[in-house]
């Protein structure tokens, strides 16, 4: 079968390359996000999915707009069986949706967390299941017939690079199964009144304060690498523990101090705290940081 396929992020990536290895399946297009300046130098960098295409010859396209008259035009030209998307960051005009059938891979069980950071607020919100959703793609966002979902537990403790790992694998092996059996799916639709929606983190989301230690707790697991999690001090707070989720207690007050590590409390429930970054610092330990600063048990750390 012929597949155009459309992605932008190390998700898609994955997926790709799972498609280019399977001898059933002919990408004979990748459309995927211009090259952007990263890093403080804004070195110009291609997507990954870009760099993986051009490494088996595959013909790439970068448009800016997608639902440009020309981009369609010569979109439409491309033979294919179906087109797969998966992270790719535009929407897709209706030309192009019926052009072949979309499938999409979208990592939650929809119709829960439509949108930009699902897989942040499955950690936000502490849910103990998630999965992948291949669906038939329409205008809307997310808002397609379901045609098969796949589902993983999430253990209490995992971290979103975890959880971002075991959710590409299950969108790997669900892209590959749903294209190979397609004919034997029926497509479903989604119950709008079950909806919900997730936006596009920022920067001020990893903004916490000592209100809620398990609310804390999941932004860490939800926000680590980036954008990490920080004080209103713009102290970052890079490896903790949750210690407790009910107690009572002083919202920021060292409550213990141990060899390589301190306990503080949190309005309600508490926190170990490891290692933690100074603003324009180095990541250092949370004993040393402490001893610096001339802190003691029963002080506050804000």
């Amino acid at each position: 079968m012929n597949v155009i396929f459309m992605g932008t992020p190390d998700y898609a990536q994955k997926i790709l390359q799972r498609l280019i290895s399977e001898v059933s399946i002919n990408v004979v297009a990748v459309y995927t996000q211009p090259d952007k300046p990263v890093g403080r130098k804004k070195i110009m960098t291609a997507p990954e999915v870009k760099t993986l295409a051009q490494e088996h010859n595959i013909e790439v396209y970068q448009p800016n707009r997608l639902r440009d008259e020309e981009v369609v035009v010569d979109l439409l030209k491309i033979k294919c069986d179906y087109i797969v998307v998966a992270a790719y960051g535009q929407i897709l005009p209706s030309a192009i949706l019926n052009h072949a059938p979309c499938i999409n891979l979208h990592a939650s069980v929809l119709p829960q967390y439509r949108g930009a950071s699902p897989i942040q607020q499955t950690l936000l919100n502490d849910d103990a299941l998630t999965g992948v959703t291949a669906m038939l793609m329409e205008e809307g966002l997310d808002t397609g017939d379901i045609l098969k979902i796949d589902t993983i537990n999430v253990p209490k403790e995992m971290m979103l690079e975890t959880l971002f790992d075991r959710l590409t694998q299950t969108a790997v092996d669900l892209t590959v199964d749903v294209l190979q059996n397609f004919a034997s799916y029926i497509p479903n639709k989604q119950d709008e009144t079950q909806a919900t929606h997730c936006k596009k983190i920022s920067k001020a989301d990893g903004r916490v304060s000592f209100d809620d230690a398990h609310s804390l707790y999941n932004k860490y697991r939800a926000f680590t690498p980036w954008p990490g999690i920080y004080l209103e001090s713009g102290l970052k707070l890079k490896k903790i523990e949750l210690v407790d989720k009910c107690n009572l207690g002083e919202a920021g007050k060292i409550l213990e101090i141990n060899n390589d590590s301190i306990v503080i409390s949190c309005a309600k429930g508490s926190i170990k705290v490891y290692t933690v970054q100074p603003q324009s610092k180095k990541e250092m330990s949370i004993i040393s940081y402490i001893n610096g600063k001339r802190l003691a048990v029963e002080d506050t750390l804000f």
